[in-house]
């Protein structure tokens, strides 16, 4: 909350900074960075939080007299930040669409794209839950509203509804449910939206028959250097492709079965730039995509996507 706070006077003080006159002298511009000073805003989809606030950690200490002020919010929000010029660079799980690019090209600031990580779609339930596998097929009629109770899935269980939720209602997990899973059909009315992804976790921490769907870098565990475990708070389902998986065909989101795709919920997290004078926004972009800022994405729990990665065999009482 603290760096929250930091972070949101910061912006205002930048935005201040950028209406007001020098001595008298004819306005400051509204982008006055190179690509290692100044201080901008980025607009970041809160389902990738953790990464990209421990990138601009390093980031600001590299390089002394650069501030990135991060606006965490929704998927939607995010590209209209980009829109609008309020920033110049965001990062999303989707590329933009074509009637987008356009509309920044009219502005003269054609965007570019750049896949920077391989993230994966959790799905997390209470420790109580006995349950640890569930496949796509029965997962679909969960979030169409076909399977309301835990009993349907599994007759031995104790639990009854089952309380999807997801963090935000314009986030990229509930579009990725849309797009991805449920495809021709709509998501059941019968759906909880929180605010924000620790609310998720809280949520289903507290609540035995929830079911939280969350990017998996929030529920990593971070003093686990072989991203082999996940938050003890909440329990990770292993996913499989039929109705019926077992451990045998189910996988968690581990970091090598993202990377293999054997793990069957995963995305490419997309950098988005419009930044026609190559300032602040185009040095972090650089950034991301270097060896430092991928290494920093591999220890999130998550897959770099433009630096090579090396899959080692590690024990795990749960293979898959």
């Amino acid at each position: 909350m603290k760096r929250y706070v930091l972070n949101l006077l910061s912006l205002v003080l930048l935005l201040g900074i950028c209406s007001c006159n020098n001595n008298g002298k004819k306005p400051y511009a509204k982008w006055q960075d190179t690509i290692t000073t100044g201080v901008i805003p980025i607009a970041c989809d809160q389902c990738f939080q953790p990464i990209i606030q421990a990138e601009i950690d390093v980031f600001e200490s590299i390089y002394d007299k650069a501030g990135i002020v991060p606006i965490y919010t929704d998927e939607v929000d995010a590209i209209q930040l980009l829109l609008n010029d309020s920033v110049r660079l965001a990062v999303i799980a989707r590329p933009l669409t074509n009637e987008e690019k356009s509309i920044l090209a009219s502005k003269k600031m054609p965007a570019r794209e750049l896949i920077i990580a391989i993230d994966a779609v959790a799905l997390i339930v209470n420790k109580e839950n006995t349950d640890s596998i569930i496949g796509m097929p029965n997962l679909k009629k969960i979030l169409t509203g076909e399977i309301t109770e835990w009993k349907q899935l599994n007759p031995k269980s104790k639990l009854g509804k089952i309380d999807v939720v997801f963090d935000n209602q314009n986030s990229s997990t509930v579009r990725y449910a849309i797009d991805s899973i449920c495809r021709e059909q709509k998501l059941s009315e019968n759906l909880y939206a929180q605010k924000n992804n620790p609310e998720v976790i809280e949520m289903v921490s507290k609540v035995p028959g929830a079911l939280g769907i969350i990017g998996v870098n929030w529920i990593s565990n971070e003093k686990d250097s072989t991203n082999l475990s996940f938050s003890d708070k909440i329990k990770v389902l292993a996913v499989g492709p039929y109705a019926n998986s077992d451990e045998y065909n189910s996988y968690k989101p581990y970091q090598a079965y993202i990377a293999r795709k054997n793990y069957p919920m995963t995305r490419y997290v997309y950098i988005i730039l419009s930044d026609p004078k190559s300032g602040l926004s185009s040095g972090f972009a650089t950034f991301l995509a270097s060896d430092r800022g991928q290494r920093i994405i591999l220890k999130s729990g998550i897959v770099p996507a433009t630096q090579p990665i090396n899959i080692v065999n590690v024990s795990d009482k749960y293979p898959k």
